[in-house]
């Protein structure tokens, strides 16, 4: 499979070679050799070195000193593209959302489902565990961070009752870290942990999904009720209905589980924060169309029938097997994921979110970060940002790690973070 995406990978650039890019197409940046001029009512703009996207507008009149580079700076009175069809958003070239997750309270939670409560370990000096109010301070003073998602077990916030109430003692100790996360005024994502499942079951060699032969869209909503309850007043709290669904049977039965979630989170008195939406396959940014992820999950709505503030969650790695678990990266993950999640997410005038990638601390992830970053950036009028996985409890050792090293005198950052993730 990989083979042939190389192949049509070569034919689409060599084939551009000889054309105009076409709008929110790319035109330049490091590596590429493809055209490096756009469509009529597209201009060419640079986002960085390793990335250049055709975008609306108008390229400035040619002048003894204008680039001829096809990298030029984008028109400063930027006009639709000349063309029947209706007038096309122009990204502004900043993500609204950006920073990295703060592992530990997930520690302990297996992609079956199984959560250990015991081996929950909160990424605050308070509970023996890292210096997460350093690390978050640092990231949002010195990196120009705004974001931090705080994965966390359902098995945790319930005391290992499905069904059953928060745990106000459990949950406690898990608001700290929200409240730490708050204090540095940034958005914080509150993400069950549990990949839609409750402990592991099968039933007849296949999984027990929530809404699917496990827990029951009533446990699942009482669980998002109580959550909600907490921090419904609260306009930087972002909830992330579940982390990386996987293996589920049925699309369209998993999208009636979601619906029940965002319910439950507006009827608790969450009426305006933003609610992140998983597809299959875990959550793959690759597959979210392909395998009805976002036809689905696009029926999900709010108790008034709109879909403000209704976001889809998306995750890609960039190592070969999109794992997540090596520290060479093989893609940029553009041409296969995110250019064509673009082009459906604008044309059904959607957005999604981020919400796990990474690489390892090596010039391949660099590179390939740096364009996927770039690209994003590119597009963001559909993508809203990234949160990198991961800093909180992770050791330095740890393949994908983003944990800043305290030096006494500050922080130093991972080169992946200090190359391509910080705004700074």
């Amino acid at each position: 499979m990989r083979t042939v995406y190389s192949v049509g990978f070569l034919v689409l650039v060599s084939l551009a070679a000889r054309a105009q890019s076409p709008l929110y197409g790319q035109c330049g940046g490091v590596g590429w050799s493809g055209a490096t001029t756009c469509v009529t009512g597209a201009v060419c703009s640079a986002l960085n070195d390793y990335y250049s996207q055709c975008i609306p507008g108008t390229a400035a009149p040619p002048s003894s000193t204008a680039s001829t580079s096809g990298s030029s700076s984008p028109s400063s009175t930027p006009s639709t593209p000349t063309s029947t069809a209706a007038p096309v958003p122009v990204p502004s070239g900043k993500l609204q959302f950006t920073g990295v997750n703060m592992a530990g309270f997930d520690f302990g939670c297996n992609s079956d489902g199984i959560c250990t409560v015991s081996a929950a370990w909160p990424p605050l000096t308070q509970y023996y565990g890292a210096d997460g109010a350093g690390q978050m301070k640092h990231f949002v003073e010195d990196d120009g961070f705004n974001t931090f998602r705080l994965p966390v077990g359902w098995q945790f916030l319930v005391k290992d009752v499905l069904g059953g109430p928060i745990d106000e003692a459990n949950f406690a100790i898990y608001d700290d870290l929200v409240q730490t996360c708050l204090s540095t005024g940034a958005y914080c994502i509150i993400d069950v942990h549990n990949y839609a499942r409750w402990n592991g079951k099968v039933k007849l060699f296949s999984p027990i999904i929530i809404g699917q032969g496990g827990p029951t869209d009533a446990e699942f909503a009482s669980l998002w009720s109580g959550i909600a309850s907490k921090y419904a007043d609260n306009p930087r709290i972002l909830f992330g209905v579940m982390n990386e669904p996987h293996d589920v049977p049925d699309i369209e039965r998993w999208a009636q589980s979601v619906q029940a979630a965002v319910t439950a989170i507006r009827e608790a008195g969450a009426t305006t924060q933003l609610i992140l939406l998983p597809g299959n396959n875990w959550t793959s940014a690759a597959t979210f169309i392909s395998n009805g992820s976002a036809a689905a999950l696009s029926k999900v709505t709010n108790p008034d029938g709109s879909i403000t503030g209704l976001i889809f969650d998306v995750h890609k790695y960039l190592d070969y097997d999109n794992s997540g678990t090596n520290a060479e990266c093989v893609t940029d993950n553009i041409a296969d994921a995110w250019a064509p999640l673009a082009e459906y997410l604008r044309a059904n005038k959607r957005q999604a979110i981020n919400t796990e990638t990474g690489g390892g601390n090596v010039a391949s992830c660099v590179q390939y970060m740096c364009q996927q970053v770039a690209f994003q950036e590119a597009n963001s009028d559909v993508f809203l940002g990234f949160t990198g996985w991961s800093a909180g409890n992770f050791y330095p050792t740890y393949v994908l790690g983003e944990v800043p090293t305290d030096t006494g005198s500050g922080w130093t950052d991972t080169l992946l973070v200090e190359s391509c993730l910080k705004r700074k």
